[in-house]
Protein backbone atom coordinates (compact mmCIF):
# COMPACT_ATOMS: atom_id res chain seq x y z
CA UNK A 1 0.00 0.00 0.00
CA UNK A 2 1.42 3.38 -0.98
CA UNK A 3 0.85 6.38 1.24
CA UNK A 4 -0.34 9.85 0.20
CA UNK A 5 -0.22 13.29 1.80
CA UNK A 6 -3.76 12.73 3.04
CA UNK A 7 -3.04 9.36 4.69
CA UNK A 8 0.12 10.71 6.31
CA UNK A 9 -1.72 13.74 7.69
CA UNK A 10 -4.48 11.46 8.96
CA UNK A 11 -1.92 9.31 10.76
CA UNK A 12 -0.23 12.37 12.28
CA UNK A 13 -3.56 13.71 13.52
CA UNK A 14 -3.87 10.63 15.75
CA UNK A 15 -0.73 11.68 17.67
CA UNK A 16 -1.82 13.77 20.66
CA UNK A 17 0.46 16.54 21.96
CA UNK A 18 1.23 16.71 25.71
CA UNK A 19 -0.65 20.00 26.05
CA UNK A 20 -3.60 18.99 23.88
CA UNK A 21 -4.43 18.84 20.18
CA UNK A 22 -2.18 17.26 17.57
CA UNK A 23 0.54 18.40 15.16
CA UNK A 24 -1.97 18.76 12.29
CA UNK A 25 -4.74 20.64 14.09
CA UNK A 26 -2.12 22.88 15.75
CA UNK A 27 -0.71 23.69 12.28
CA UNK A 28 2.85 22.57 13.05
CA UNK A 29 3.48 20.53 9.89
CA UNK A 30 5.38 22.24 7.07
CA UNK A 31 6.85 21.13 3.72
CA UNK A 32 5.31 17.65 3.80
CA UNK A 33 6.69 15.49 0.98
CA UNK A 34 5.55 11.92 0.22
CA UNK A 35 7.34 10.22 -2.65
CA UNK A 36 8.45 6.66 -3.45
CA UNK A 37 8.14 5.48 0.13
CA UNK A 38 10.01 8.50 1.56
CA UNK A 39 8.21 10.88 3.92
CA UNK A 40 9.73 14.15 5.08
CA UNK A 41 8.38 17.25 6.77
CA UNK A 42 9.19 19.98 9.27
CA UNK A 43 7.61 20.54 12.68
CA UNK A 44 7.67 24.31 13.10
CA UNK A 45 7.33 25.62 16.66
CA UNK A 46 6.74 29.22 17.73
CA UNK A 47 10.03 29.48 19.63
CA UNK A 48 13.30 27.57 20.06
CA UNK A 49 12.26 26.68 23.62
CA UNK A 50 9.02 25.09 22.37
CA UNK A 51 10.99 23.26 19.66
CA UNK A 52 13.20 21.66 22.32
CA UNK A 53 10.13 20.40 24.17
CA UNK A 54 8.80 18.91 20.92
CA UNK A 55 11.79 16.60 20.41
CA UNK A 56 9.90 13.56 21.87
CA UNK A 57 7.00 14.40 19.53
CA UNK A 58 9.38 14.48 16.55
CA UNK A 59 10.72 11.05 17.48
CA UNK A 60 7.18 9.72 17.99
CA UNK A 61 6.18 10.98 14.52
CA UNK A 62 9.14 9.19 12.93
CA UNK A 63 8.52 5.94 14.79
CA UNK A 64 4.81 5.92 14.01
CA UNK A 65 5.18 6.68 10.31
CA UNK A 66 7.91 4.06 9.84
CA UNK A 67 5.35 1.42 10.85
CA UNK A 68 2.96 2.39 8.04
CA UNK A 69 2.89 0.04 5.04
CA UNK A 70 4.79 1.37 2.05
CA UNK A 71 6.93 3.80 4.10
CA UNK A 72 10.66 3.05 3.79
CA UNK A 73 12.24 6.25 5.09
CA UNK A 74 11.05 9.06 7.37
CA UNK A 75 12.80 12.36 8.04
CA UNK A 76 11.27 14.87 10.46
CA UNK A 77 13.10 18.10 11.33
CA UNK A 78 12.35 20.60 14.10
CA UNK A 79 12.56 24.32 13.49
CA UNK A 80 11.33 27.51 15.12
CA UNK A 81 10.38 30.90 13.69
CA UNK A 82 10.80 32.89 16.90
CA UNK A 83 14.00 34.25 18.46
CA UNK A 84 15.89 32.24 21.03
CA UNK A 85 15.93 33.40 24.60
CA UNK A 86 19.07 35.24 25.59
CA UNK A 87 21.62 33.04 27.31
CA UNK A 88 22.43 33.88 30.93
CA UNK A 89 25.71 35.71 31.48
CA UNK A 90 28.71 33.45 31.66
CA UNK A 91 30.20 33.03 35.13
CA UNK A 92 33.65 34.40 35.74
CA UNK A 93 36.47 31.95 35.09
CA UNK A 94 37.86 30.39 38.27
CA UNK A 95 41.34 31.30 39.41
CA UNK A 96 43.98 29.33 37.56
CA UNK A 97 41.69 28.51 34.61
CA UNK A 98 43.23 28.57 31.11
CA UNK A 99 42.97 31.96 29.38
CA UNK A 100 40.07 32.53 27.02
CA UNK A 101 40.69 31.55 23.42
CA UNK A 102 40.49 34.53 21.06
CA UNK A 103 39.98 34.18 17.30
CA UNK A 104 40.97 36.97 14.95
CA UNK A 105 43.80 39.45 14.67
CA UNK A 106 46.41 39.95 11.97
CA UNK A 107 48.46 37.04 10.66
CA UNK A 108 51.55 36.22 12.70
CA UNK A 109 54.93 35.98 10.96
CA UNK A 110 55.46 32.34 10.11
CA UNK A 111 58.22 30.37 8.46
CA UNK A 112 57.07 27.71 6.03
CA UNK A 113 53.64 26.30 5.24
CA UNK A 114 50.41 26.66 7.21
CA UNK A 115 49.47 23.08 6.28
CA UNK A 116 48.80 20.99 9.42
CA UNK A 117 51.44 18.30 9.71
CA UNK A 118 49.03 15.37 10.06
CA UNK A 119 46.87 16.22 7.02
CA UNK A 120 47.56 14.39 3.76
CA UNK A 121 45.35 16.41 1.40
CA UNK A 122 43.73 19.86 1.63
CA UNK A 123 40.95 20.51 -0.87
CA UNK A 124 39.21 23.86 -1.19
CA UNK A 125 35.54 23.92 -2.18
CA UNK A 126 34.77 27.23 -3.83
CA UNK A 127 32.29 29.08 -5.98
CA UNK A 128 32.22 32.33 -7.85
CA UNK A 129 29.08 33.50 -6.06
CA UNK A 130 27.01 32.71 -3.00
CA UNK A 131 23.78 30.73 -2.93
CA UNK A 132 24.86 27.85 -5.16
CA UNK A 133 24.99 25.24 -2.36
CA UNK A 134 28.75 25.15 -1.85
CA UNK A 135 28.50 24.63 1.92
CA UNK A 136 25.87 21.92 1.49
CA UNK A 137 28.18 20.09 -0.91
CA UNK A 138 31.12 20.49 1.50
CA UNK A 139 29.30 19.09 4.56
CA UNK A 140 27.74 16.18 2.71
CA UNK A 141 30.92 15.23 0.88
CA UNK A 142 32.78 15.26 4.22
CA UNK A 143 30.20 12.94 5.80
CA UNK A 144 30.14 10.65 2.73
CA UNK A 145 33.94 10.30 2.85
CA UNK A 146 33.85 9.57 6.58
CA UNK A 147 31.23 6.87 6.05
CA UNK A 148 33.61 5.21 3.61
CA UNK A 149 36.33 4.96 6.22
CA UNK A 150 38.34 8.09 5.55
CA UNK A 151 39.65 10.38 8.30
CA UNK A 152 38.04 13.68 7.35
CA UNK A 153 38.24 17.25 8.57
CA UNK A 154 35.92 20.12 7.61
CA UNK A 155 37.12 23.72 7.98
CA UNK A 156 34.46 26.39 7.57
CA UNK A 157 36.52 29.25 6.13
CA UNK A 158 33.45 31.29 5.15
CA UNK A 159 34.09 33.65 8.03
CA UNK A 160 31.44 36.25 7.17
CA UNK A 161 28.73 33.63 6.69
CA UNK A 162 29.62 30.41 8.54
CA UNK A 163 26.94 27.77 8.02
CA UNK A 164 28.67 24.52 8.97
CA UNK A 165 27.71 24.72 12.68
CA UNK A 166 24.03 24.54 11.67
CA UNK A 167 24.54 22.03 8.85
CA UNK A 168 26.68 19.67 10.95
CA UNK A 169 24.51 20.07 14.04
CA UNK A 170 27.24 21.29 16.42
CA UNK A 171 27.27 24.60 18.29
CA UNK A 172 29.61 24.12 21.27
CA UNK A 173 32.57 26.39 21.80
CA UNK A 174 35.82 24.47 21.22
CA UNK A 175 37.95 24.02 24.28
CA UNK A 176 41.51 25.27 24.66
CA UNK A 177 43.85 23.99 27.36
CA UNK A 178 46.22 26.96 27.11
CA UNK A 179 44.40 29.76 25.27
CA UNK A 180 46.29 28.94 22.07
CA UNK A 181 45.69 25.32 21.11
CA UNK A 182 42.16 24.70 19.77
CA UNK A 183 40.48 21.33 20.27
CA UNK A 184 38.08 20.87 17.31
CA UNK A 185 34.60 19.40 17.54
CA UNK A 186 33.41 16.17 15.94
CA UNK A 187 30.09 15.45 14.22
CA UNK A 188 28.97 12.55 12.01
CA UNK A 189 32.51 11.18 12.03
CA UNK A 190 34.00 14.47 10.78
CA UNK A 191 36.45 16.72 12.66
CA UNK A 192 35.05 20.27 12.41
CA UNK A 193 36.18 23.84 12.96
CA UNK A 194 34.32 27.07 12.23
CA UNK A 195 34.39 30.69 13.36
CA UNK A 196 30.67 30.06 13.98
CA UNK A 197 31.59 27.92 17.00
CA UNK A 198 33.15 30.96 18.63
CA UNK A 199 30.32 33.48 18.18
CA UNK A 200 26.54 33.65 18.70
CA UNK A 201 24.70 32.61 15.54
CA UNK A 202 23.22 36.08 14.99
CA UNK A 203 26.46 38.02 15.57
CA UNK A 204 28.06 39.59 12.49
CA UNK A 205 31.80 39.36 11.82
CA UNK A 206 32.89 42.88 10.88
CA UNK A 207 36.54 42.40 9.97
CA UNK A 208 38.87 43.67 7.28
CA UNK A 209 41.07 41.38 5.20
CA UNK A 210 44.03 41.08 7.60
CA UNK A 211 41.71 39.86 10.36
CA UNK A 212 40.23 37.23 8.03
CA UNK A 213 43.68 35.92 7.15
CA UNK A 214 44.65 35.87 10.82
CA UNK A 215 41.58 33.77 11.65
CA UNK A 216 42.36 31.37 8.80
CA UNK A 217 45.93 31.02 10.06
CA UNK A 218 44.66 30.21 13.55
CA UNK A 219 42.14 27.64 12.33
CA UNK A 220 44.82 25.87 10.30
CA UNK A 221 47.84 26.05 12.60
CA UNK A 222 46.38 26.18 16.13
CA UNK A 223 43.68 23.51 15.72
CA UNK A 224 44.63 19.98 16.78
CA UNK A 225 43.51 18.37 13.52
CA UNK A 226 45.29 15.09 14.23
CA UNK A 227 45.91 12.58 11.44
CA UNK A 228 43.56 13.22 8.51
CA UNK A 229 43.34 11.74 5.03
CA UNK A 230 41.62 14.87 3.76
CA UNK A 231 40.72 18.34 5.04
CA UNK A 232 37.87 19.94 3.10
CA UNK A 233 37.84 23.74 3.29
CA UNK A 234 34.49 25.45 2.72
CA UNK A 235 35.71 28.68 1.12
CA UNK A 236 33.77 31.95 1.07
CA UNK A 237 32.23 32.83 -2.30
CA UNK A 238 34.22 34.94 -4.68
CA UNK A 239 37.94 35.48 -5.20
CA UNK A 240 39.10 37.27 -2.07
CA UNK A 241 41.68 37.12 0.69
CA UNK A 242 40.78 33.80 2.30
CA UNK A 243 40.99 31.74 -0.90
CA UNK A 244 44.22 33.47 -1.93
CA UNK A 245 45.86 32.87 1.46
CA UNK A 246 44.78 29.23 1.59
CA UNK A 247 46.15 28.48 -1.87
CA UNK A 248 49.41 30.39 -1.39
CA UNK A 249 50.27 29.31 2.16
CA UNK A 250 48.82 25.84 2.74
CA UNK A 251 50.09 23.42 0.06
CA UNK A 252 46.56 22.85 -1.22
CA UNK A 253 46.11 19.61 -3.18
CA UNK A 254 43.45 21.17 -5.36
CA UNK A 255 40.06 22.85 -5.57
CA UNK A 256 36.50 21.97 -6.51
CA UNK A 257 34.20 24.59 -8.02
CA UNK A 258 30.45 24.36 -7.37
CA UNK A 259 27.98 26.19 -9.60
CA UNK A 260 24.37 26.09 -10.68
CA UNK A 261 23.82 25.66 -14.44
CA UNK A 262 22.46 29.15 -15.08
CA UNK A 263 24.51 31.61 -17.12
CA UNK A 264 24.85 34.20 -14.32
CA UNK A 265 26.31 31.62 -11.93
CA UNK A 266 28.65 30.28 -14.61
CA UNK A 267 29.99 33.78 -15.27
CA UNK A 268 31.12 33.95 -11.63
CA UNK A 269 32.29 30.32 -11.59
CA UNK A 270 34.65 31.15 -14.46
CA UNK A 271 36.18 33.88 -12.29
CA UNK A 272 36.79 31.34 -9.52
CA UNK A 273 38.38 28.97 -12.03
CA UNK A 274 40.57 31.78 -13.30
CA UNK A 275 41.62 32.62 -9.74
CA UNK A 276 42.72 29.04 -9.07
CA UNK A 277 44.63 29.05 -12.35
CA UNK A 278 46.42 32.27 -11.37
CA UNK A 279 47.27 30.79 -7.97
CA UNK A 280 48.54 27.60 -9.63
CA UNK A 281 46.01 25.50 -7.72
CA UNK A 282 44.83 22.43 -9.65
CA UNK A 283 41.09 22.31 -10.26
CA UNK A 284 40.02 18.76 -9.45
CA UNK A 285 36.60 19.13 -11.01
CA UNK A 286 33.28 20.96 -11.27
CA UNK A 287 29.98 20.07 -9.61
CA UNK A 288 26.62 21.17 -10.99
CA UNK A 289 24.28 21.81 -8.06
CA UNK A 290 20.51 22.44 -8.25
CA UNK A 291 20.59 20.75 -11.64
CA UNK A 292 16.90 19.82 -11.63
CA UNK A 293 13.80 19.73 -9.47
CA UNK A 294 11.38 16.79 -9.24
CA UNK A 295 7.91 17.73 -8.02
CA UNK A 296 7.06 15.52 -5.01
CA UNK A 297 3.36 15.51 -5.98
CA UNK A 298 3.37 14.72 -9.70
CA UNK A 299 6.94 13.56 -10.35
CA UNK A 300 7.57 16.11 -13.13
CA UNK A 301 11.23 17.06 -13.52
CA UNK A 302 12.01 20.72 -14.25
CA UNK A 303 15.37 22.36 -14.93
CA UNK A 304 14.74 25.61 -13.09
CA UNK A 305 18.23 27.03 -13.55
CA UNK A 306 18.93 25.59 -16.98
CA UNK A 307 20.44 22.26 -17.93
CA UNK A 308 23.96 20.98 -18.45
CA UNK A 309 25.75 24.32 -18.27
CA UNK A 310 28.42 23.19 -15.80
CA UNK A 311 29.08 19.94 -17.65
CA UNK A 312 29.51 21.85 -20.90
CA UNK A 313 31.91 24.26 -19.19
CA UNK A 314 33.96 21.37 -17.79
CA UNK A 315 34.21 19.83 -21.26
CA UNK A 316 35.20 23.18 -22.77
CA UNK A 317 38.01 23.59 -20.23
CA UNK A 318 38.98 19.89 -20.29
CA UNK A 319 38.29 19.57 -16.54
CA UNK A 320 36.62 16.63 -14.76
CA UNK A 321 32.86 16.90 -14.34
CA UNK A 322 32.19 15.37 -10.94
CA UNK A 323 28.43 15.14 -11.17
CA UNK A 324 25.04 16.88 -11.11
CA UNK A 325 23.00 17.16 -7.91
CA UNK A 326 19.28 18.00 -7.98
CA UNK A 327 17.36 20.42 -5.77
CA UNK A 328 16.06 18.27 -2.93
CA UNK A 329 13.79 19.30 -0.08
CA UNK A 330 15.16 16.36 1.91
CA UNK A 331 18.66 17.83 1.58
CA UNK A 332 17.46 21.22 2.80
CA UNK A 333 15.54 19.75 5.74
CA UNK A 334 18.51 17.60 6.71
CA UNK A 335 20.89 20.57 6.58
CA UNK A 336 18.58 22.74 8.69
CA UNK A 337 18.27 19.90 11.21
CA UNK A 338 22.05 19.43 11.48
CA UNK A 339 21.97 15.91 10.02
CA UNK A 340 23.51 16.02 6.51
CA UNK A 341 21.56 13.98 3.95
CA UNK A 342 24.73 11.94 3.31
CA UNK A 343 24.45 10.59 6.87
CA UNK A 344 21.24 8.74 6.01
CA UNK A 345 19.94 6.54 3.22
CA UNK A 346 18.26 7.39 -0.07
CA UNK A 347 19.00 8.76 -3.55
CA UNK A 348 20.78 11.94 -2.37
CA UNK A 349 22.91 10.00 0.10
CA UNK A 350 23.80 7.61 -2.72
CA UNK A 351 24.77 10.55 -4.95
CA UNK A 352 27.21 11.90 -2.36
CA UNK A 353 28.55 8.38 -1.73
CA UNK A 354 29.31 8.08 -5.46
CA UNK A 355 31.04 11.47 -5.38
CA UNK A 356 33.13 10.32 -2.39
CA UNK A 357 34.14 7.16 -4.22
CA UNK A 358 35.45 9.27 -7.12
CA UNK A 359 37.71 11.08 -4.66
CA UNK A 360 38.94 7.85 -3.15
CA UNK A 361 39.58 6.15 -6.50
CA UNK A 362 41.34 9.30 -7.71
CA UNK A 363 43.72 9.18 -4.75
CA UNK A 364 42.44 12.47 -3.33
CA UNK A 365 41.22 10.96 -0.06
Amino acid sequence: MSQTRETILQALSDLTLPDGGDVVSRDLVRALSVQDGRVSFILEADSPETAKRLEPVRLACEQMLKKLPGVDQVMVALTAHGPAAKAPPKPAAPAGAPPNLQIGGHMKPQQGSMKPSGVRHIIGIGSGKGGVGKSTVASNLAVALARQGRRVGLLDADIYGPSQPRMMGVNKRPSSPDGKTIIPLTAHGVTCMSIGFMLPEEKAVVWRGPMLMGALQQMLTQVEWGELDILLVDLPPGTGDVAMTLCQKSEVTGAIVVSTPQDVALLDARKALNMFEMLKTPVLGLIENMASYVCPNCGHEAHIFGEGGVKAEAERLDLPFLGALPISIETRIAGDAGIPIAAGEGPMSDAYAALARRFILGGMA
